[in-house]
């Protein structure tokens, strides 16, 4: 499974009312067996968030990247030609953000389900039928 940036937040910081029961169940599975992977996008999401004063850690970005993903297990995948190109040819007006678009094409190149709160890439999901999604709140 992938997460989306903000699950990888609430995962890490250890926040399981923003996460559903199940989604919190099916977490601790996939991060027991080192299954759980998150994106390079996330990571320079995180960074640039944390930059722009929008999230704040008790580290430097970097370090809380690292770390996190060091305590989790975190498989990280990298953001490949074939991924950008497919998150490119995502419209825009289906999913305005381009991290959400690198997230759904990394998720589709690599046959996993993308964990989200995410309302738009969750109903870029049902329409497109094109991207396994697990709805993170439930």
């Amino acid at each position: 499974m992938l997460l989306d940036t903000h699950v990888w937040i609430w995962l890490v910081n250890d926040e399981p009312r923003q996460l559903g029961p199940r989604t919190r169940r099916q977490l601790a599975r996939a991060t027991g067996v080192r299954a759980a992977s998150v994106s390079t996008a996330s990571a320079f999401e995180i960074a640039a968030l944390h930059t722009a004063g929008r999230l704040h850690f008790s580290q430097p970005a970097d370090r809380w990247i690292a770390n996190s993903i060091e305590r989790a297990g975190f498989k990280v995948i990298d953001i490949e030609r074939d991924i950008a190109i497919d998150a490119g040819m995502i419209p825009a007006t289906a999913l305005p953000d381009p991290f959400d678009r690198c997230l759904v094409a990394t998720a589709r190149e690599y046959g996993v389900p993308l964990v989200t709160c995410d309302r738009r890439i969750l109903d870029y999901a049902k329409q497109s039928g094109q991207v396994r999604v697990i709805d993170a709140s439930a």
